[in-house]
């Protein structure tokens, strides 16, 4: 049965480049390094997006297709989840083509972009898809609405019966994003309200991703770190790389702050 890893690090995201960090890894080669050195670090999984020849988020089956097989290469076992994000830029369709071509070992997935299909049976399709292929989703909650539609597509079918992963997301990419530590119990009471048995996971916009991801795992809940969502280490200084923001995290969970 999958499980989500306890500390997955997410080092590029889709819409960051090297001008807000020279350590963003852009590259397959940049990504592979920057997992790894994650792992050593003390990350347990990999949440990937790739990037075309101009830096641009893609969803390329043939460019996840050649990082699956590197990682699988270099650090055989660890945990790889894909994402069809959109970014605006993507359909349901295309979504739902890129996981029916590459068949990955993970996705992540935005509920509320997925569900924009209007033909309802197309998603309960893919989503029987996933399942039948093994492959272990989470879907990506941005806040109460995406969790009420979540129980709405488990009652009416759209998702399978089993075990069911989420990721919460606290913050945007907005100017000066600083998200609030004190919404995450509310929000993961809510998830709880309507699927108790949930696999969860709290990623964070902003400074306090630290001080948040901590909040969540006091809450028994696991941890997405890293570019992403955020650059700075708990004592507001800017981290390295990827891995630094692993041991910054790692640190604050073994101190309890």
């Amino acid at each position: 049965m999958h499980s989500l890893p306890t500390l997955m690090v997410a080092p590029n995201g889709a819409r960051l480049t090297k001008a807000d960090h020279p350590a963003l890894p852009v590259t397959i080669q940049e990504t592979v390094a920057a997992t790894l050195a994650a792992r050593d670090a003390g990350a347990d999984g990999l949440h990937a997006h790739v990037r075309d020849a101009s830096g641009a988020h893609v969803l390329d089956a043939g460019l996840y297709s050649e990082l699956l097989a590197e990682l699988a290469r270099q650090a055989p076992g660890f945990y790889v989840q894909i994402t069809t994000e959109a970014v605006g830029r993507y359909s349901p369709a295309q979504q739902r083509e890129l996981i029916e071509t590459l068949v990955p070992p993970a996705v992540s997935i935005g509920l509320r972009e997925i569900d924009a299909e209007s033909d309802q049976n197309r998603t309960r399709r893919f989503f029987a898809f996933c399942a039948d292929a093994k492959i272990h989703v989470q879907h990506i909650l941005y806040d109460m609405d995406d969790v009420h539609r979540l129980a709405a597509r488990r009652a009416d079918g759209t998702l399978p019966p089993g075990p069911l992963a989420a990721i919460l997301v606290m913050g945007r990419y907005t100017e000066g994003q600083v998200s609030d530590v004190t919404a995450i119990a509310p929000f993961v009471a809510g998830l709880h309200a309507v699927e108790p048995d949930v696999d969860w996971s709290l990623c964070a916009f902003g400074q306090t991703e630290t001080a948040c991801l901590v909040e969540a795992a006091r809450l028994g809940g696991k941890m997405r770190v890293g570019f992403e969502n955020n650059r700075v280490n708990l004592n507001e200084t800017i981290a390295v790389d990827n891995a630094d923001r692993v041991r910054d995290l790692r640190a604050a969970l073994a101190k309890g702050t």
